[in-house]
């Protein structure tokens, strides 16, 4: 089953969303202050287990954004009905193609699983297996995002290269739920052309 989403079918978790010409998506954080947390817009009507997930994403910075924002902005996948779990991957604009500090750029992107595994959980941790490098992107552009995910592993693509895979999905192979459109603290984020394709 293949769903494209042209319409505008969604339900806002935490999020303020707006709708722009050629079906862009505008989103922005509201009523959360931590990272990580559940501030997505689901899509209604998906019970996602396997399958791909293809959007077109574009992070920009919001004017009050605090100085460690980097333009978070992903996918949410497998989200159960109170939006109290979920899996998800995204990336940080600022940490690609123009950031000098190597550092920084080795967090281009992340996997993490809400609630128990934030990425602060895995900094904690000395986990660094759910992040990876990104070169290819940057704030104010688009940059194409690709999960294919069979039972408990995930394939991430940015741009068409394999930036990320994560074996052992935190909530378990067998967990489904909604897609959502994320975004995170200081994000002003902006999706297009979402694909869902259910393989089970």
């Amino acid at each position: 089953m293949k769903i494209e989403m042209i319409d505008k079918c969604f339900t806002a978790v935490h999020t303020r969303a707006a709708y722009l010409p050629d079906d862009v998506i505008e989103l922005c954080k509201i009523d959360k202050e931590q990272p990580d947390e559940n501030t997505y817009l689901k899509v209604n009507d998906i019970a996602f287990h396997n399958g791909t997930i293809d959007v077109d994403v574009c992070g920009r910075l919001l004017p009050d954004a605090p100085d460690y924002a980097r333009g978070f902005i992903g996918i949410v996948f497998r989200a159960n009905e109170n939006d109290s779990e979920f899996e998800s991957f995204y990336i940080r604009p600022t940490n690609g193609r123009d950031c000098t500090d190597p550092v920084r750029k080795t967090h281009g992107c992340q996997y993490f699983s809400y609630p128990g595994y934030t990425f602060s959980y895995f900094r904690e941790f000395g986990i660094s297996v759910y992040e990876n490098s990104v070169d290819t992107i940057a704030l104010n552009e688009w940059s194409h995002l690709r999960a294919e995910i069979t039972d408990d592993v995930g394939v991430f693509y940015v741009d068409g290269r394999k930036v990320l895979e994560v074996q052992g999905f935190k909530h378990g192979p067998q967990s489904q739920g909604a897609v959502g459109l994320y975004v995170d603290i200081g994000t002003d984020g902006f999706f297009k052309d979402l694909t869902i394709e259910c393989a089970d």
